[in-house]
């Protein structure tokens, strides 16, 4: 197709004037016979013009940045990144979303905080980052409104697992965005979308080439989600432990390893740092003095959210009951099947299983075991928060677990390619 042909669809869909069945059977092209990147970028571009572009009061030596993750589950680093890269003085604006499918959202992690206000208006978005420094919403209704008309269609056309248009639906929001920098976590394993570290490869391929053809900074790293991100899995949970973490409290584990390398990413094509290696010791520093968390109690204060719960994690909703889930034989954890997990806080009301659905913020785990980990029978796989006992979530997370008597001699990288 040519740029003409895709813009004619995709801004006549926006406006209504392409009705549904023309729009799934494009879609439906798309996915069979896909699309070169000339034409995901226009695909892309057409989308973006679908709705208006963030315009930032641009002032020497300021650079914005975004870091988006294609998701995965216990993946908190949007919490800890916006507020730590903001402490070192590039301005994050974060435009998120909420939980799809298995992985949580970040916008329903961020309102488990009272009063935290994830839909602010352009304006409002635009004020907090250039006063705080860095802001986290939902995506308004001027940014790229063909994607979000589009994606509903995709979803109950089987059309949403295909590369061109995740590349554009993602790409579309980010470079409305208008940062001047965005890094990229592209996951694979159980846990991801992409199951395969080569279709992760190819789609984080497609979205950096994409972004360069805007004319922006972008990078991406592959990472390992065949297992949880962290210790806390579930909206408050997962508040919690970031706030441990900025507090420097947390272990230095997976979670602030991906959540150090993607900020360092931004640091450096900000040029705030000469290196990578010279980012992460900046980056430590802040978290070290405290400064990346007397940021992010700015910035929830300044989106209306109770800061106090950056000195007082009591503060945080908690669920009313736990049980660990234990082991039904010893050996080593082979493997997880990671999207279990995620079904498991789903099941406890923790997640959505229809759009409409509420969220309990209190429910998820702790402490879960790790790949290559020993673990005796009867000792915790991990630890369940609920409000009620749910049977269904206890045997989505026996079953996610493989453990066999060997030990693991070698595990995947947590952090794979990195793709420029």
């Amino acid at each position: 197709m040519g740029e003409e042909d895709i813009r004619f669809f995709i801004l006549g869909f926006a406006r209504g004037e392409i009705p549904d069945y023309q729009m799934a059977a494009l879609a439906m092209a798309i996915c069979w016979r896909g699309m070169n990147f000339d034409e995901t970028m226009w695909l892309t571009r057409a989308m973006i013009d679908s709705g208006q572009v963030v315009k930032w009061a641009r002032h020497p030596g300021v650079f914005y940045a975004d870091k988006h993750s294609t998701g995965g589950i216990g993946d908190k680093t949007s919490l800890i990144i916006a507020p730590l890269v903001a402490a070192c003085g590039v301005r994050v604006p974060m435009i998120s979303g909420r939980g799809l499918g298995p992985t949580g959202g970040t916008l329903d992690k961020l309102e488990s905080i009272a009063g935290f206000r994830t839909n602010l208006s352009l304006d409002e978005f635009q004020r907090v980052t250039d006063k705080v420094g860095c802001c986290m919403i939902g995506t308004t209704p001027e940014i790229a409104p063909a994607d979000k008309k589009l994606y509903a269609l995709r979803d109950v056309t089987a059309t949403v697992v295909c590369l061109p248009l995740i590349v554009a639906s993602i790409m579309s929001k980010k470079l409305a965005e208008n940062v001047d920098g965005l890094v990229l976590d592209v996951k694979w394993g159980s846990g991801a979308f992409m199951r395969t570290r080569e279709t992760s490869l190819e789609l984080a391929q497609a979205m950096v080439e994409v972004g360069k053809r805007y004319g922006k900074h972008v990078r991406a790293l592959q990472t390992d989600m065949n297992q949880p991100l962290g210790q806390n899995i579930g909206n408050a949970l997962e508040v919690r432990e970031c706030i441990e973490l900025l507090r420097g409290e947390a272990r230095a584990d997976d979670l602030l390893d991906v959540t150090l390398a993607l900020s360092a990413e931004l640091l450096e094509m900000a040029g705030v740092a000469k290196n990578v290696a010279a980012a992460k010791g900046m980056l430590q520093k802040k978290l070290t003095n405290g400064e990346a968390l007397r940021k992010f109690e700015e910035m929830i204060a300044a989106q209306g959210g109770d800061a106090r719960v950056c000195e007082d994690i009591s503060r945080l909703p908690a669920a009313r009951n736990r049980k660990p889930i234990v082991a039904r034989a010893s050996g080593y954890v082979q493997a997880i099947a990671c999207d279990q997990i995620g079904y498991a806080v789903i099941a406890m009301g923790g997640g959505r299983k229809a759009v409409s659905d509420s969220v309990d913020p209190t429910v998820g785990f702790t402490a879960p075991k790790k790949i290559g980990e020993a673990v005796n029978a009867g000792e915790p796989l991990m630890v369940m928060h609920y409000n009620d006992a749910n049977p269904e979530a206890e045997a989505l997370v026996q079953s996610a677990y493989t453990i066999a008597e060997k030990p693991v001699v070698q595990q995947s990288p947590l952090i794979g390619e990195r793709i420029v």
